[in-house]
């Protein structure tokens, strides 16, 4: 896997240096605009455009580069700084943290990284690192994200279902020992009585969810909210037959997916796969 690297002051020009990391990270795969655009499935000429910095691209485009070279979030965050404003992604951010804590169930799909709810410590700091954040604004995202673990503990705990695609949990942590106590923790937590994880493996194909993750909602008075997320965008969809036709796409990745007792078994297999650590 290419190593990543932060956002760094050497990014005086954010959109030269996003446009730089696509072209060091094609070249070092040694393969052609068209290869890539074969591999991906986008017009090559538009990742030509990426690399000469003459158009950004969409998140989805984005977001589908960091799967393919290796990199979860550092493309995400280079595009964010190259396309200015996101204040209002934080903002409706808020709103959908505020509805999280009042829900009496959550669904949720991820395609890329684990959902906050399930990280560690080292897993939340990487993955915050690797878009940029550091020092003490670093260190009070991690808390932060492990302050939210508390929605899944004690007697009121909520329902929580969440499906992982297989390239989430084929996406180890620099860290060999970091990655082997995010999967004892994921193994941990699909043991509890509240917790329902599934594992969408690559054989299932393509699905309709395979660009964002989506997180469901069911609140006190009935209705079901949906979040549609990246690095990037945050959405909140209020709308029912919005809702409801999230919820279909859901339902079929669902039944495409590993059984919570199988998905376990996924789980523990990947575990037997990291080498341990000598130092321990």
């Amino acid at each position: 896997m290419p190593q990543r690297r932060l956002v760094t002051g050497r990014s005086r020009e954010p959109r030269q240096r996003f446009a730089e990391e696509l072209r060091q990270l094609r070249a070092r795969q040694g393969h052609s605009l068209r290869q890539l655009g074969e591999r991906l499935g986008w017009d090559w000429s538009l990742f030509g455009k990426m690399e000469k910095g003459e158009t950004l691209g969409s998140p989805e485009v984005v977001q589908a580069l960091d799967q393919h070279y290796g990199t979860p979030g550092l493309l995400l965050a280079l595009w964010e700084l190259a396309a200015g404003d996101h204040t209002q992604f934080r903002e409706r951010y808020r709103q959908y943290m505020a509805l999280e804590a009042e829900a009496v169930s959550l669904w949720h799909f991820a395609v890329s990284v684990l959902p906050g709810l399930l990280q560690t410590p080292g897993y939340a700091r990487e993955v915050l690192a690797a878009g940029g954040s550091k020092g003490v604004e670093l260190e009070q995202q991690v808390e932060a994200r492990m302050g939210r673990r508390e929605l899944l503990e004690g007697e009121d705990a909520p329902p929580f279902r969440t499906i992982l695609a297989e390239a989430v949990l084929r996406t180890p942590l620099r860290s060999g020992s970091e990655w082997r106590a995010q999967l004892e923790h994921l193994a941990d937590m699909a043991e509890r009585p509240n917790v329902a994880l599934h594992v969408l493996p690559f054989t299932a194909g393509p699905y309709g969810l395979d660009g964002t993750d989506v997180w469901f909602l069911r609140l006190l008075d009935g209705r079901t909210v949906a979040y549609t997320e990246n690095a990037l965008r945050g959405e909140l969809v209020e709308e029912s037959g919005l809702v409801e036709r999230l919820q279909r796409v859901y339902d079929a990745v669902r039944d495409w997916a590993l059984s919570p007792v199988e998905s376990r078994k996924f789980v523990l297999r990947l575990l037997e796969e990291v080498p341990c650590d000598p130092s321990t």
